[in-house]
């Protein structure tokens, strides 16, 4: 299970036009968190689990780490392929480029996704993998 996990980002407030967008196609929401993050998930009731985005070099980075080095990849649960469209569009929208349009991929099974990069290079995915009977209502 995911708890929580973080991405460094260089311009902190072109990266939260591009999540605040992508928050609201896909029902949820980001909170400040200091000057230097925000936090990216269901809502302040249901703190986990959320992904940190800051400008704040982690204690735990090795040498020679930096925004965009080492590319992250974060799927989000949409409720439908619907969200999927909205998500791919709000990032595109708002500084992402495309890195999959919206649709099934092979192999897969019932599965539809969409992959933008963030502004920093960072892939973020939005998917639907059929009725998943723990999205939250």
């Amino acid at each position: 299970m995911l708890d929580h996990t973080g991405i460094v980002v260089t311009d902190l407030a072109k990266a939260r036009r591009f999540y605040d967008a992508i928050a609201a196609a896909l029902e949820l929401q980001t909170a400040d968190n200091g000057e230097e993050a925000f936090l990216f998930g269901k809502s302040a009731e249901e703190r986990i689990p959320y992904l940190w985005i800051g400008v704040t070099r982690p204690s735990y980075w090795v040498e020679g780490s930096r925004a965009g080095l080492n590319q992250m990849h974060v799927a989000f649960q949409a409720r439908n392929k619907a969200m999927v469209d909205a998500f791919h569009q709000a990032a595109l929208a708002n500084g992402g480029t495309d890195n999959g349009p919206p649709g099934p991929r092979q192999g897969a099974g019932d599965y539809y996704g969409a992959f933008v990069l963030d502004p920093d290079g960072n892939n973020i995915e939005a998917c639907w993998q059929g009725d998943v009977p723990n999205y939250r209502e």
